[in-house]
Protein backbone atom coordinates (compact mmCIF):
# COMPACT_ATOMS: atom_id res chain seq x y z
CA UNK A 1 0.00 0.00 0.00
CA UNK A 2 1.65 3.25 -1.11
CA UNK A 3 1.60 6.38 1.02
CA UNK A 4 -0.96 7.91 -1.34
CA UNK A 5 -3.15 4.85 -1.06
CA UNK A 6 -2.86 4.90 2.73
CA UNK A 7 -3.91 8.54 2.83
CA UNK A 8 -6.83 7.73 0.53
CA UNK A 9 -8.08 5.03 2.89
CA UNK A 10 -7.65 7.32 5.89
CA UNK A 11 -9.87 9.89 4.13
CA UNK A 12 -12.50 7.32 3.12
CA UNK A 13 -15.87 8.32 4.55
CA UNK A 14 -17.53 5.64 6.70
CA UNK A 15 -20.65 7.53 7.72
CA UNK A 16 -22.13 11.01 7.80
CA UNK A 17 -24.29 12.90 10.26
CA UNK A 18 -25.95 15.94 8.74
CA UNK A 19 -23.28 17.87 6.85
CA UNK A 20 -20.38 16.20 8.71
CA UNK A 21 -18.48 13.16 7.44
CA UNK A 22 -16.51 10.69 9.53
CA UNK A 23 -13.59 8.83 8.00
CA UNK A 24 -11.40 5.81 8.70
CA UNK A 25 -8.96 8.17 10.40
CA UNK A 26 -11.76 9.49 12.64
CA UNK A 27 -12.53 5.93 13.71
CA UNK A 28 -8.89 5.16 14.54
CA UNK A 29 -8.31 8.46 16.36
CA UNK A 30 -11.51 7.97 18.34
CA UNK A 31 -10.39 4.49 19.35
CA UNK A 32 -7.01 5.90 20.44
CA UNK A 33 -8.78 8.52 22.56
CA UNK A 34 -10.93 5.84 24.24
CA UNK A 35 -7.96 3.53 24.77
CA UNK A 36 -9.54 0.84 22.60
CA UNK A 37 -6.76 0.46 20.05
CA UNK A 38 -4.13 -0.95 22.41
CA UNK A 39 -5.21 -4.64 22.23
CA UNK A 40 -5.18 -4.68 18.41
CA UNK A 41 -1.87 -2.81 18.27
CA UNK A 42 -0.24 -5.16 20.79
CA UNK A 43 -1.52 -8.18 18.89
CA UNK A 44 -0.15 -6.80 15.62
CA UNK A 45 3.29 -6.33 17.19
CA UNK A 46 3.19 -9.93 18.40
CA UNK A 47 2.20 -11.23 14.96
CA UNK A 48 4.97 -9.23 13.28
CA UNK A 49 7.50 -10.64 15.75
CA UNK A 50 6.26 -14.19 15.17
CA UNK A 51 6.51 -13.80 11.39
CA UNK A 52 10.01 -12.34 11.70
CA UNK A 53 11.10 -15.28 13.86
CA UNK A 54 9.73 -17.74 11.31
CA UNK A 55 11.63 -15.94 8.54
CA UNK A 56 14.85 -16.05 10.58
CA UNK A 57 14.47 -19.81 10.98
CA UNK A 58 13.56 -20.30 7.28
CA UNK A 59 10.30 -22.00 8.27
CA UNK A 60 7.56 -22.68 5.74
CA UNK A 61 3.91 -22.18 6.50
CA UNK A 62 1.20 -24.78 5.87
CA UNK A 63 -0.54 -23.87 2.61
CA UNK A 64 -3.61 -25.90 3.54
CA UNK A 65 -4.00 -24.02 6.83
CA UNK A 66 -3.76 -20.66 5.04
CA UNK A 67 -6.27 -21.76 2.39
CA UNK A 68 -8.68 -22.99 5.07
CA UNK A 69 -8.48 -19.69 6.95
CA UNK A 70 -9.08 -17.71 3.76
CA UNK A 71 -12.01 -19.97 2.88
CA UNK A 72 -13.61 -19.37 6.29
CA UNK A 73 -13.23 -15.63 5.78
CA UNK A 74 -14.88 -15.78 2.37
CA UNK A 75 -17.74 -17.88 3.74
CA UNK A 76 -18.33 -15.48 6.64
CA UNK A 77 -18.40 -12.51 4.25
CA UNK A 78 -20.49 -14.30 1.59
CA UNK A 79 -17.73 -14.02 -1.01
CA UNK A 80 -18.43 -16.95 -3.28
CA UNK A 81 -15.96 -16.39 -6.09
CA UNK A 82 -12.38 -15.18 -6.33
CA UNK A 83 -13.64 -12.21 -8.34
CA UNK A 84 -16.01 -11.20 -5.54
CA UNK A 85 -13.20 -11.50 -3.02
CA UNK A 86 -10.88 -9.36 -5.13
CA UNK A 87 -13.55 -6.69 -5.55
CA UNK A 88 -14.32 -6.69 -1.80
CA UNK A 89 -10.64 -6.10 -1.12
CA UNK A 90 -10.22 -3.47 -3.84
CA UNK A 91 -13.21 -1.52 -2.49
CA UNK A 92 -11.27 -1.24 0.79
CA UNK A 93 -7.94 -0.37 -0.78
CA UNK A 94 -6.51 -3.87 -0.25
CA UNK A 95 -4.99 -6.45 -2.61
CA UNK A 96 -4.93 -10.22 -2.75
CA UNK A 97 -1.34 -10.01 -1.52
CA UNK A 98 -2.55 -8.11 1.57
CA UNK A 99 -5.23 -10.77 2.04
CA UNK A 100 -2.77 -13.66 1.91
CA UNK A 101 -0.20 -11.89 4.11
CA UNK A 102 -2.86 -11.32 6.79
CA UNK A 103 -3.49 -15.05 7.14
CA UNK A 104 0.21 -15.96 6.99
CA UNK A 105 0.90 -13.50 9.81
CA UNK A 106 -1.89 -14.99 11.93
CA UNK A 107 -0.66 -18.51 11.15
CA UNK A 108 2.77 -17.72 12.58
CA UNK A 109 1.14 -16.01 15.52
CA UNK A 110 -0.63 -19.28 16.34
CA UNK A 111 2.47 -21.39 15.81
CA UNK A 112 4.71 -19.19 17.98
CA UNK A 113 2.53 -18.17 20.88
CA UNK A 114 5.46 -17.51 23.22
CA UNK A 115 7.26 -14.97 21.02
CA UNK A 116 8.11 -11.62 22.61
CA UNK A 117 7.10 -8.55 20.64
CA UNK A 118 8.80 -5.19 20.39
CA UNK A 119 7.62 -2.55 22.86
CA UNK A 120 6.74 0.08 20.26
CA UNK A 121 4.36 2.99 20.76
CA UNK A 122 1.80 3.62 18.00
CA UNK A 123 3.05 7.17 17.47
CA UNK A 124 6.66 6.01 17.17
CA UNK A 125 5.90 3.29 14.64
CA UNK A 126 6.93 3.66 10.99
CA UNK A 127 4.26 4.23 8.37
CA UNK A 128 4.39 0.66 7.08
CA UNK A 129 3.42 -0.70 10.52
CA UNK A 130 0.51 1.74 10.75
CA UNK A 131 -0.54 0.54 7.31
CA UNK A 132 -0.51 -3.03 8.59
CA UNK A 133 -2.69 -1.94 11.51
CA UNK A 134 -5.30 -0.46 9.16
CA UNK A 135 -5.31 -3.65 7.10
CA UNK A 136 -5.73 -5.73 10.24
CA UNK A 137 -8.58 -3.54 11.46
CA UNK A 138 -10.38 -3.96 8.14
CA UNK A 139 -9.84 -7.71 7.72
CA UNK A 140 -10.52 -8.61 11.36
CA UNK A 141 -13.81 -6.71 11.41
CA UNK A 142 -12.58 -4.46 14.23
CA UNK A 143 -13.02 -1.40 12.02
CA UNK A 144 -16.72 -2.25 11.78
CA UNK A 145 -16.98 -2.38 15.57
CA UNK A 146 -15.09 0.90 15.90
CA UNK A 147 -17.52 2.43 13.41
CA UNK A 148 -20.48 1.30 15.47
CA UNK A 149 -19.02 2.70 18.69
CA UNK A 150 -18.28 6.09 17.13
CA UNK A 151 -21.62 6.25 15.31
CA UNK A 152 -23.48 5.70 18.59
CA UNK A 153 -21.65 8.63 20.15
CA UNK A 154 -22.12 10.91 17.14
CA UNK A 155 -25.83 10.06 16.93
CA UNK A 156 -26.29 10.77 20.65
CA UNK A 157 -24.45 14.10 20.22
CA UNK A 158 -26.75 15.00 17.32
CA UNK A 159 -29.82 13.99 19.34
CA UNK A 160 -28.67 16.23 22.19
CA UNK A 161 -28.85 19.13 19.71
CA UNK A 162 -26.27 21.29 21.44
CA UNK A 163 -27.85 21.05 24.89
CA UNK A 164 -25.45 21.83 27.72
CA UNK A 165 -23.68 18.91 29.37
CA UNK A 166 -23.13 18.82 33.13
CA UNK A 167 -19.64 20.31 33.73
CA UNK A 168 -19.05 17.69 36.43
CA UNK A 169 -19.56 14.92 33.86
CA UNK A 170 -17.09 16.61 31.51
CA UNK A 171 -14.54 16.97 34.30
CA UNK A 172 -14.92 13.28 35.13
CA UNK A 173 -14.45 12.33 31.49
CA UNK A 174 -11.32 14.44 31.26
CA UNK A 175 -9.95 12.68 34.35
CA UNK A 176 -10.81 9.30 32.83
CA UNK A 177 -9.06 10.29 29.59
CA UNK A 178 -5.87 11.33 31.38
CA UNK A 179 -5.85 8.17 33.49
CA UNK A 180 -6.39 5.66 30.69
CA UNK A 181 -3.69 7.25 28.50
CA UNK A 182 -1.32 7.85 31.39
CA UNK A 183 -1.05 11.57 30.65
CA UNK A 184 -0.57 14.64 32.80
CA UNK A 185 -2.57 17.75 31.86
CA UNK A 186 0.50 19.50 30.54
CA UNK A 187 1.19 16.56 28.21
CA UNK A 188 -2.18 16.72 26.44
CA UNK A 189 -1.10 19.36 23.91
CA UNK A 190 1.83 17.18 22.82
CA UNK A 191 -0.43 14.13 22.52
CA UNK A 192 -2.86 16.06 20.35
CA UNK A 193 -0.03 17.33 18.17
CA UNK A 194 1.20 13.78 17.55
CA UNK A 195 -2.35 12.80 16.66
CA UNK A 196 -2.78 15.83 14.42
CA UNK A 197 -5.79 17.05 16.38
CA UNK A 198 -6.62 20.18 18.38
CA UNK A 199 -8.35 21.15 21.61
CA UNK A 200 -11.69 21.56 19.83
CA UNK A 201 -11.53 17.92 18.71
CA UNK A 202 -10.68 16.81 22.24
CA UNK A 203 -13.51 18.88 23.68
CA UNK A 204 -16.02 17.23 21.36
CA UNK A 205 -14.63 13.77 22.14
CA UNK A 206 -15.02 14.43 25.88
CA UNK A 207 -18.55 15.75 25.32
CA UNK A 208 -19.54 12.64 23.38
CA UNK A 209 -18.20 10.39 26.15
CA UNK A 210 -20.06 12.37 28.80
CA UNK A 211 -23.33 12.16 26.85
CA UNK A 212 -22.79 8.46 26.21
CA UNK A 213 -22.19 7.72 29.89
CA UNK A 214 -25.15 9.86 30.97
CA UNK A 215 -27.53 8.23 28.48
CA UNK A 216 -26.37 4.69 29.30
CA UNK A 217 -26.86 5.28 33.01
CA UNK A 218 -30.41 6.48 32.36
CA UNK A 219 -31.21 3.57 30.06
CA UNK A 220 -29.75 0.81 32.23
CA UNK A 221 -31.83 1.27 35.37
CA UNK A 222 -32.57 -1.80 37.48
CA UNK A 223 -36.23 -1.59 36.50
CA UNK A 224 -35.47 -1.41 32.76
CA UNK A 225 -33.12 -4.40 32.97
CA UNK A 226 -35.67 -6.45 34.95
CA UNK A 227 -38.32 -5.74 32.31
CA UNK A 228 -35.88 -6.81 29.60
CA UNK A 229 -35.10 -10.07 31.39
CA UNK A 230 -38.82 -10.80 31.84
CA UNK A 231 -39.48 -10.23 28.15
CA UNK A 232 -36.55 -12.50 27.23
CA UNK A 233 -37.06 -15.29 29.76
CA UNK A 234 -36.58 -18.12 27.25
CA UNK A 235 -33.61 -16.76 25.25
CA UNK A 236 -31.80 -15.95 28.51
CA UNK A 237 -32.40 -19.35 30.12
CA UNK A 238 -28.92 -20.60 31.09
CA UNK A 239 -27.72 -24.19 30.78
CA UNK A 240 -24.74 -25.82 32.41
CA UNK A 241 -23.67 -28.59 30.04
CA UNK A 242 -21.00 -31.21 29.47
CA UNK A 243 -20.06 -32.07 25.90
CA UNK A 244 -17.82 -34.62 24.24
CA UNK A 245 -16.66 -34.12 20.64
CA UNK A 246 -16.34 -37.30 18.60
CA UNK A 247 -15.28 -38.03 15.04
CA UNK A 248 -17.99 -40.50 14.01
CA UNK A 249 -21.58 -41.51 14.76
CA UNK A 250 -20.48 -44.98 15.91
CA UNK A 251 -18.05 -43.45 18.40
CA UNK A 252 -20.77 -41.09 19.62
CA UNK A 253 -23.24 -43.95 20.14
CA UNK A 254 -20.65 -45.98 22.03
CA UNK A 255 -19.81 -43.00 24.25
CA UNK A 256 -23.52 -42.44 24.87
CA UNK A 257 -23.96 -46.04 26.05
CA UNK A 258 -21.00 -45.70 28.41
CA UNK A 259 -22.43 -42.55 29.93
CA UNK A 260 -26.07 -43.68 30.08
CA UNK A 261 -25.87 -47.40 30.82
CA UNK A 262 -22.45 -48.02 32.34
CA UNK A 263 -22.59 -45.17 34.82
CA UNK A 264 -19.40 -43.50 33.63
CA UNK A 265 -19.14 -39.75 33.94
CA UNK A 266 -18.88 -37.68 30.77
CA UNK A 267 -15.36 -36.65 31.73
CA UNK A 268 -14.34 -40.29 32.25
CA UNK A 269 -15.80 -41.27 28.85
CA UNK A 270 -13.90 -38.44 27.17
CA UNK A 271 -10.65 -39.31 28.93
CA UNK A 272 -10.90 -43.01 28.05
CA UNK A 273 -11.45 -42.27 24.35
CA UNK A 274 -9.13 -39.24 24.34
CA UNK A 275 -11.93 -37.04 23.05
CA UNK A 276 -12.24 -33.28 23.64
CA UNK A 277 -14.36 -32.55 26.72
CA UNK A 278 -16.06 -29.24 27.54
CA UNK A 279 -18.02 -28.04 30.57
CA UNK A 280 -19.44 -24.63 29.55
CA UNK A 281 -22.44 -22.53 30.50
CA UNK A 282 -24.53 -21.26 27.59
CA UNK A 283 -27.67 -19.22 27.07
CA UNK A 284 -30.52 -20.67 25.02
CA UNK A 285 -30.04 -17.89 22.43
CA UNK A 286 -26.47 -19.10 21.87
CA UNK A 287 -27.64 -22.65 21.05
CA UNK A 288 -28.39 -23.45 17.38
CA UNK A 289 -32.10 -22.99 16.67
CA UNK A 290 -32.57 -26.62 15.62
CA UNK A 291 -31.46 -27.75 19.10
CA UNK A 292 -33.17 -25.19 21.32
CA UNK A 293 -36.41 -27.15 21.80
CA UNK A 294 -34.45 -30.27 22.74
CA UNK A 295 -32.60 -28.36 25.45
CA UNK A 296 -35.86 -26.94 26.80
CA UNK A 297 -37.60 -30.33 26.93
CA UNK A 298 -34.98 -32.28 28.90
CA UNK A 299 -34.26 -32.38 32.63
CA UNK A 300 -30.98 -31.90 34.48
CA UNK A 301 -28.94 -35.10 34.19
CA UNK A 302 -30.38 -36.07 30.79
CA UNK A 303 -28.05 -36.79 27.87
CA UNK A 304 -29.13 -35.84 24.36
CA UNK A 305 -28.85 -38.16 21.39
CA UNK A 306 -25.71 -37.62 19.27
CA UNK A 307 -25.72 -34.22 17.55
CA UNK A 308 -24.11 -33.82 14.13
CA UNK A 309 -21.72 -30.86 14.11
CA UNK A 310 -19.34 -30.15 11.23
CA UNK A 311 -17.46 -33.32 10.31
CA UNK A 312 -18.14 -35.02 13.64
CA UNK A 313 -20.68 -35.52 16.42
CA UNK A 314 -21.26 -34.24 19.93
CA UNK A 315 -22.95 -35.84 22.87
CA UNK A 316 -24.25 -33.40 25.42
CA UNK A 317 -25.40 -33.81 29.03
CA UNK A 318 -27.55 -31.15 30.65
CA UNK A 319 -26.05 -30.65 34.11
CA UNK A 320 -28.47 -27.94 35.22
CA UNK A 321 -30.92 -25.36 33.92
CA UNK A 322 -31.38 -21.86 35.38
CA UNK A 323 -34.13 -19.29 34.89
CA UNK A 324 -32.64 -15.88 34.00
CA UNK A 325 -31.65 -13.81 37.02
CA UNK A 326 -30.53 -10.21 36.72
CA UNK A 327 -27.87 -10.86 39.36
CA UNK A 328 -26.24 -13.34 36.96
CA UNK A 329 -23.47 -11.33 35.20
CA UNK A 330 -24.07 -13.09 31.87
CA UNK A 331 -27.81 -12.34 31.95
CA UNK A 332 -27.23 -8.75 33.06
CA UNK A 333 -24.77 -8.21 30.22
CA UNK A 334 -27.21 -9.58 27.63
CA UNK A 335 -30.09 -7.47 28.97
CA UNK A 336 -27.96 -4.33 28.92
CA UNK A 337 -26.67 -5.07 25.42
CA UNK A 338 -30.22 -5.46 24.09
CA UNK A 339 -31.40 -2.23 25.70
CA UNK A 340 -28.44 -0.27 24.34
CA UNK A 341 -28.55 -1.87 20.89
CA UNK A 342 -32.25 -1.06 20.54
CA UNK A 343 -31.82 2.54 21.70
CA UNK A 344 -28.77 3.32 19.58
CA UNK A 345 -30.12 1.46 16.54
CA UNK A 346 -33.02 3.90 16.60
CA UNK A 347 -30.69 6.89 17.06
CA UNK A 348 -28.37 5.87 14.24
CA UNK A 349 -31.32 5.20 11.91
CA UNK A 350 -32.46 8.78 12.46
CA UNK A 351 -29.09 10.53 12.44
CA UNK A 352 -26.46 8.43 10.64
CA UNK A 353 -26.05 7.86 6.90
CA UNK A 354 -23.73 4.95 6.20
CA UNK A 355 -21.39 4.82 3.23
CA UNK A 356 -20.61 1.56 1.36
CA UNK A 357 -17.02 1.03 2.62
CA UNK A 358 -18.07 -1.38 5.40
CA UNK A 359 -21.05 -2.91 3.59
Amino acid sequence: MSETETERIDRTVIFACGDRSFTVRDLIDGALFRGELDPTWSELLRLIAAEAKADEQDLEYDDDAIDAAAERFRYEHDLITAEETEKWLADRGLTLADFAAYFVRHYWGQQMGDVESEALDYFSAPNDMRELLTKKLILSGELDRMAQRLSWRVAALCAAAGAAVDPQLLAEEEANFLERLGLEKEEVAGWLEKLGRDQEWLGEALTMEAIQRRDCAALLSREACEQEVTALRLPLTRFEVETIELDSLDAAREALLCARDDGMSMEEVAAEGRYPYRHPEVLLEEIPEDLQQKFLSVHPGDILEPIARGDGFHICRIVDKFEPDLDDPMVKQRAEERILNRHFADLTTRHIQWRPFLA
